[in-house]
């Protein structure tokens, strides 16, 4: 079995805040730093520090040689990354006081994905390999299909949830990985209950993580169902947090972990890196989350 994670690679301006800036207002930044991320590369180390070996495939602009660099580091097999002229996806994101963020997101080469290219990276690829896709770059829809034609398993994260996804076949997706909001766009209900239920009624097959923020977590697939707390830490940057139980939860999926067990490895990975700066620098070792008490 291998993991292909095809998403995209940003570089993240993070300026610290004392509060998010209001419309017209004009506010000074406390710090400035600048981070490789992205959620696909995010998921990418995730995956890479949880033991996983992990293959990402995306587009990197001219000055990307910074992320083929994080990718390598951080353990990530780059040989599918490609670059291109023109600009790399980048973000600017506000943390504020208490360890909130919001972000502006332009994706540029991660908005450069062609059909050759899809099928250049697939043909390594087999039935029974795992695919990891965000809603971060283009051709979302093609890949889902060439997959699923595959009987690659398909994993997603439907973030950030826009319009380019309603043209994606859902019914094809293995796992949904998602938070409360985007269960509600996906479904259009707002209660937790009413979210998973409609979920199973939609996509019966698919298994689905629902993250709750400080209420946890739900996996669900079919009857059975297992909820996680959150382990209390001090926030200090939540960027990367969703990303780190992503990956973290994937590897217990592939580990064969039992569900609860797996949901407790991500909550704990997760936990350490809200308390920590960044995006990809946040996100801990394996042996770290196993072996640390929170």
């Amino acid at each position: 079995m291998k993991v292909l994670n095809f998403g995209s690679l940003n570089l993240d301006y993070v300026y610290s805040v004392d509060h998010m800036v209001a419309p017209g207002e004009t506010l000074a930044s406390s710090g400035m730093n600048i981070f490789c991320g992205g959620k696909g590369l995010n998921q990418s180390i995730a995956l890479a520090k949880a033991g996983v070996d992990v293959y990402h495939a995306g587009m990197i602009g001219e000055e990307g040689g910074i992320l083929l660099k994080a990718c390598k580091e951080g353990g990530v097999n780059a040989d599918f990354i490609k670059s291109i002229p023109g600009k790399s996806g980048h973000t600017i994101i506000q943390v504020d006081k208490n360890g909130q963020n919001c972000i502006l997101l332009y994706g540029g080469a991660n908005r450069s994905i062609t059909k050759e290219y899809v099928d250049e990276v697939l043909a390594h690829f087999e039935k029974g390999d795992i695919l990891l896709l965000q809603n971060e770059i283009n051709m979302l829809d093609y890949i889902i299909d060439c997959a699923y034609e595959k009987g690659m398993m398909i994993i997603l994260n439907p973030s950030p949830y826009d319009d380019a996804l309603e043209a994606c076949d859902f019914g094809k997706i293995s796992m949904f990985l998602l938070n409360e909001i985007e269960g509600g766009q996906v479904t259009g209900e707002t209660q937790t209950d009413r979210i998973l239920e409609r979920l199973k009624e939609i996509y019966p097959e698919a298994k689905v993580v629902l993250t709750l923020g400080g209420e946890g977590s739900v996996y669900q697939y079919k009857e059975e169902q297992y909820r996680q707390g959150i382990y209390k830490v001090k926030a200090v940057d939540t960027t990367a947090a969703g990303d780190t139980f992503t990956g973290y939860f994937i590897s217990s999926v592939i580990d064969k972990m039992p569900v609860q067990d797996g949901l407790a490895l991500a909550a704990k990975a997760s936990a350490i890196a809200v308390s920590r700066q960044g995006a990809t620098a946040s996100i801990p070792l394996r042996d770290e989350v196993l072996n640390v008490r929170l």
